[in-house]
């Protein structure tokens, strides 16, 4: 079963990539959504077993790959409880994006080969959250970015698309080189490649010292930190996330794949996977803990201002996974799991629920010319609304009732206030006031699109009107999701020790303490994100409902603030100062004067003029008659006998 829930996207991707001129764009649309269809549907049952309690870990040999001395590596399928999350996860939110993209793309013209992407897409995630080690991961983790790159620049017609694909693929690229030292650096201290080898071996090395630059540094440290600076790009954490707002340029469908099951959560999953790694580094969990706090709250603060409703979201999606880094940090692994799950479900509708406003307001995505079409399309608003409150975390603490980001989020925040230290006291007060620019943002966002009077023209506004069912059936189905994930799951994931334990069976670390610690912290901190999105909810009902003209005049009395915020911290603009324009220098120098003066013209095109030259002055001296030739030799014989002369005359 395992087998075909990992290949079937994969034989959608070769059916619509290779076959899809011919068979036409309709059934690469059905071939590719049924097969992941039935993958979703499998992974499901292959779920179930281990939420219920009687799931066993197991591993499927695919074939044998790499032999090579000590290296020793064959293509296994890993599945336990980790596994079989992210399959859920992974399956479920692309096959609801394949049927939604069935609608959003319906008139797009290359809509077969945008499908094949989609599907290689989602193998590419599959082949890494099922990997039984490193090269396999990486395989996975390289596939991810590729695909990636292909969906971001889908419509390279635009040169904004083409842009932010080749900025997402080379900023991805400074992340991965530090992932794949990092695997180099295991492979050297540990001398195998497999995560079970790897984990088993790891007491014997936890005070392993490694040469790294100039001075000898504690192994596991440098090793974890390499290995996270995969996951920074990978999962767009503060100073290398800049990628991730302009991989909006992309269909509205990728953005929901790539922002809420896929490619942001690879940085994640790959952080729990080798928890018992990071375990030995004290230090690389501590750097976890800072960059997934700072990250919530920069992401939290640029989504305040901004005005396309898909990069409000994007950032959003920033935000949240600086949460759940913030969670594997302090060591609440199944934490920030249960973040990852519940956030796939609600962000993917969120998405999906902008494409649906796109789709109504005919490509229209500033927020700034909406606003009243609430009851144009009144089923994506109900369903924006859905999304909004699970994202914002709507509950009652101490109860059971509460959107599917209530539970996940709070037992972040809780977990980073028992993690205490200073390390735990920053990530707590970041991660609250994060949680009150959520709440603002997001009921901004929906204020702005749904609410007052419409900003849109006439034409657009009267011509607005409701999605298809096939765009509407994937905002049920996530709907359901983003009610019900947190409440139904929060046991498994965040309840007693003894439970989490059992239901991950040793996939992840479970650090008892740190579970019992958050379950008993004061019930001020219980209440703190509930009030910190109350006060986000009421800021922003007063700015954007009670009084429209507030948000001009603040941003008018603080202008600095304002386009420092606009600008997103002017991290494109810093980066182009530091690496873009000197490499274009240094690049345009070695070509203007390297290549071209010194190679091309100085040493190519002047010896190849030098030569012509004594070419022609060699072909002048062979005119072809035979009375030259023999003055020549009378000349030699001459020059010879004299010379013979004069030196015997000496030499005498």
């Amino acid at each position: 079963m395992i087998q075909a829930i990992v290949f079937l996207p994969l034989i959608g991707a070769l059916v619509a990539g290779l076959f899809g001129r011919a068979i036409g764009h309709k059934p690469a649309e059905i071939i590719t959504t049924s097969l992941l269809m039935g993958a979703a549907a499998l992974s499901w049952i292959v779920f179930l077993p281990f939420f219920l309690g009687d799931g066993e870990a197991y591993k499927v040999t695919v074939m044998t790959w790499i032999h090579s001395g000590d290296l020793q590596i064959d293509w296994v399928l890993r599945v336990d409880t980790l596994t079989v999350i992210m399959l859920v996860v992974v399956n479920t939110v692309s096959s609801l994006v394949h049927l939604y993209s069935i609608g959003y793309m319906h008139e797009d013209p290359h809509r077969a080969r945008f499908f094949a992407y989609l599907s290689l897409f989602t193998f590419a995630m599959l082949m890494l959250v099922t990997a039984d080690n490193f090269v396999q991961m990486f395989f996975g983790w390289e596939g991810v970015g590729l695909a990636s790159y292909l969906l971001i620049g889908f419509w390279y017609q635009k040169e904004s698309a083409r842009a932010a694909a080749v900025k997402a693929f080379v900023v991805n690229r400074v992340g991965d080189f530090g992932f794949a030292l990092g695997i180099f650096g295991t492979f050297f201290l540990i001398g195998t490649l497999g995560f079970d080898e790897t984990f088993a071996v790891l007491p014997g090395v936890a005070d392993a010292t490694m040469p790294f630059l100039w001075w000898d540094a504690h192994a596991m440290t440098v090793i974890c930190l390499l290995l996270f600076m995969g996951a920074m790009g990978k999962s767009a954490q503060f100073l290398l996330h800049t990628w991730l707002p302009d991989a909006m340029e992309g269909p509205t469908p990728v953005s929901a794949l790539i922002h809420a099951a896929t490619m942001v959560t690879a940085g994640v999953f790959m952080v729990a996977r080798l928890s018992p790694m990071f375990e030995m580094s004290e230090a690389a969990t501590l750097f976890i803990i800072y960059i997934g706090a700072i990250t919530a709250f920069c992401a939290a603060t640029i989504g305040l201002v901004q005005n396309d409703i898909k990069r409000v979201i994007a950032y959003s999606t920033m935000s949240q996974l600086g949460y759940m880094f913030v969670a594997l940090g302090v060591g609440a692994y199944s934490a920030g799991i249960f973040h990852l799950f519940t956030h796939a479900f609600f962000k993917a509708l969120l998405f999906l629920g902008a494409g649906s406003v796109i789709h109504a307001m005919h490509h229209e995505q500033d927020m700034r010319n909406m606003g009243g079409i609430a009851r144009k399309i009144p089923i994506t608003y109900a369903m924006m609304l859905i999304g909004t409150l699970a994202l914002t975390g709507v509950g009652i603490p101490g109860t059971s009732f509460g959107f599917a980001g209530f539970f996940s989020k709070d037992a972040i925040i809780e977990a980073s206030y028992a993690f205490g230290g200073t390390a735990g006291s920053f990530a707590f007060w970041l991660l609250v006031i994060a949680a009150l620019f959520t709440s603002f943002y997001s009921w901004r966002l929906v204020h702005l699109t749904f609410h007052g009077p419409t900003r849109a023209d006439h034409h657009t506004f009267d011509h607005a009107h409701e999605s298809p069912n096939v765009m509407l059936i994937p905002l049920y189905v996530l709907a359901i999701g983003a009610v019900l994930a947190g409440v139904v799951f929060y046991d498994a994931f965040f309840g007693h020790a003894e439970h989490i334990a059992h239901f991950f069976h040793g996939a992840i670390v479970v650090d008892e303490h740190i579970i019992e610690e958050a379950h008993g912290v004061p019930t001020w901190v219980k209440w703190s994100a509930t009030v910190a999105m109350l006060i986000g909810f009421v800021t922003a009902w007063y700015m954007y409902i009670r009084n429209p003209s507030a948000p001009k005049q603040l941003a008018a009395e603080q202008p600095l603030l304002y386009k420092f915020l606009l600008n997103k911290w002017y991290f494109d603009e810093l980066y182009d100062a530091i690496f873009v324009r000197p490499a274009r220098w240094i690049g345009t120098a070695l070509w203007k004067g390297f290549d071209d003066w010194l190679v091309d013209q100085t040493l190519v095109e002047g010896l190849g003029r030098r030569v012509r030259q004594v070419t022609g002055y060699v072909t002048r001296l062979q005119s072809g008659y035979l009375y030259h030739y023999a003055f020549a030799m009378l000349i030699g014989v001459a020059a010879l006998i004299t010379w013979a002369i004069a030196a015997g005359g000496l030499l005498g």
